[in-house]
């Protein structure tokens, strides 16, 4: 597999961007080796600028549920690309997405739309905080919520103590505002809330966590947040901008039946284009400006054309096809135990974890149920065979750590072809 141009791009990105790239995990330190850099895309494949066609289940890390380059999705952004590209003021298209995205969920009154995940995180915690009149935000080990300062904090020495910054450039002032649990630790919650129940304004979490890899809620967790924070008063705040019309048409809190105070949104909800939102119950958001005290703010929330983007997506996945979601469901179990059984055949030990059209490898015995227990993966054996499934054609998540996405674009064909490169990959292992 030749990547001459990859090469040349990268050893030029590297004198211009930090690192080479606008984004860390693009790098391939997880894994190894340098980049290939994508020309274009169709369906479920991409081709680099090498020439080199792959199967991919990235999908932009997730919000290509359709696929690359869907017919209707890009006829609705040239559409909306000739009437303007901006315009800073109301446009229809933000009337459209609202409405969308409150059918699917019924636990959004309201919402504010904005241009990434993070700013919708931050913008949310920034609500909570303003909303109980209270300081401090409880996450979970492992839940990745953004590059906000607020939560670029991990654990100190045991759950009960203040964070500490897990990034350069983050005070420690503002750092002890963020207090960290393990997931799925109902103890451990408990007691923090006990300690700081006046002061904690907000618990947030990814219901199902898939920046540390992929692992589900115990029966029962998610229930137990929403009785635990709403009486304390706790702003309750579900992080779904992975999993919000990814898992299902109403996200976890579809499968699960738990309504949270406030939601974050992306990925999907922006059809490919930067997007993000948040929102909840009416009188939490109307704290915002300009009804309420609570500032925030975009130029280019709202963009036309990303708005055309989600609007024709969301149209696709809530009045398409019935049957899209189990059919997605179907391939990526279908996937999933074909890599599983490869990986058994060749005595490499593996891990699995799967939701909805989500799935994660991980490199390790016995089954992975929070940060910790995911951190026991073998990442230079992941490595190897992320190389290996490149070399065949099959483009997985550089990191151990992050996940794998099955698109509507994806055919039982690409699922074969995948299954048979994970057999040879395995053998090599």
């Amino acid at each position: 597999m030749k990547q001459d141009l990859s090469k040349k791009l990268f050893a030029e990105a590297q004198t211009l961007v930090p690192g080479g790239v606008n984004s860390p995990v693009r790098a391939f330190r997880g894994v190894g080796g340098e980049p290939f850099f994508a020309q274009r895309g169709k369906g479920s494949r991409i081709w680099d600028v090498d020439g080199n066609e792959y199967i991919d289940y990235v999908c932009s890390w997730g919000p290509l549920i359709l696929g690359h380059a869907p017919a209707a999705v890009v006829k609705g952004v040239a559409k909306a690309a000739r009437d303007g590209l901006s315009f800073g003021i109301p446009n229809p298209h933000e009337v459209r997405l609202a409405k969308l995205v409150r059918e699917a969920f019924p636990s959004i009154q309201k919402l504010r739309v904005v241009s990434s995940g993070t700013e919708a995180v931050m913008s949310a915690i920034r609500l909570a905080r303003g909303f109980t009149g209270r300081s401090m935000i409880v996450k979970f080990e492992g839940c990745y919520h953004g590059h906000g300062d607020s939560m670029l904090v991990k654990a100190g020495s045991g759950a009960l103590t203040f964070g500490q910054p897990d990034s350069g450039g983050v005070p420690a002032e503002l750092a002890k505002l963020t207090l960290t649990v393990p997931f799925n630790n109902r103890v451990a919650l408990e007691h923090m809330i006990s300690i700081h129940r006046d002061a904690i304004a907000a618990v947030i979490v990814e219901p199902i966590p898939a920046n540390a890899g992929l692992y589900l809620p115990k029966p029962g967790f998610l229930e137990f947040l929403r009785k635990t924070t709403a009486a304390q008063g706790i702003v309750l705040i579900f992080d779904e901008v992975i999993t919000g019309f990814r898992v299902a048409r109403g996200g976890v809190q579809e499968l699960c039946g738990v309504r949270p105070d406030l939601t974050c949104l992306g990925k999907i909800i922006g059809g490919g284009l930067p997007v993000g939102a948040f929102g909840g119950h009416a009188h939490i958001m109307d704290q915002l400006a300009p009804l309420g005290p609570v500032y925030q703010a975009g130029t280019l929330s709202g963009n036309p054309v990303a708005m055309a983007a989600g609007v024709v997506t969301l149209e696709t996945l809530l009045y398409g096809d019935p049957g899209l979601y189990k059919k997605l469901n179907d391939l990526t179990a279908e996937l999933a135990l074909g890599i599983a059984a490869a990986a058994k055949e060749s005595g490499v030990p593996l891990a699995q974890n799967r939701i909805g059209s989500i799935f994660c490898n991980f490199f390790c015995d016995g089954p992975v149920t929070d940060y910790a227990s995911a951190k026991r993966s073998d990442t230079k054996r992941f490595a190897k065979f992320f190389h290996a499934m490149l070399e065949r054609g099959v483009y997985l998540a550089p990191s151990q750590f992050e996940v794998g996405f099955v698109s509507t674009a994806h055919t039982a064909a690409d699922v074969e072809q995948t299954i048979r490169a994970a057999k040879e990959a395995f053998r090599e292992l």
